[in-house]
């Protein structure tokens, strides 16, 4: 129960609580789009990114757990149009990356395709199409912030 209190009040105060906070929010942006792209997180997306994220943080679990909340909180603040939309975070990515180059280094190819091999399994064609265009948006962006 404690463990599940601490974590609550860092997701509530994570820009004051946790170091680089908006690093780690630019990597859930990231995640969030490749998985909220069919509206749900399928289970393989889900153990994806628990995979991800403690690859990520091998040396940091509480910041690994942190990682994945603050994915489910944006896919969850899209899915019940509360205050954030699909359309409103890919503005936010690109704006962010474009201010910050060094965040750019986050976006990572294989991360992206070990989350579209979930889609492909479970997905519909128009799924899976739609997520292949937000991956290659978010490469070209990458691409962008290296010249």
């Amino acid at each position: 129960m404690f463990h599940t209190l601490k974590r609550n009040v860092i997701k509530m105060f994570r820009e004051v609580l946790v170091y680089h906070s908006k690093s780690l929010e630019f990597r859930a942006k990231i995640l969030t789009l490749m998985v909220t792209a069919n509206g749900k997180i399928s289970q393989c997306e889900h153990k994806q990114l628990e995979e991800i994220a403690d690859s990520i943080y091998s040396d940091d679990k509480q910041r690994a757990e942190l990682l994945v909340d603050t994915v489910y909180e944006y896919h969850n603040k899209i899915i019940h149009d509360n205050g954030l939309g699909y359309q409103h975070l890919i503005q936010l990515v690109a704006k962010e990356a474009k201010e910050v180059k060094r965040f750019c280094k986050k976006i990572d190819k294989q991360t992206l395709e070990l989350l579209h091999k979930c889609m492909i399994e479970d997905g519909n064609e128009e799924d899976i199409i739609f997520q292949q265009r937000i991956m290659e948006f978010l490469l070209e962006l990458k691409n962008e912030c290296s010249l």
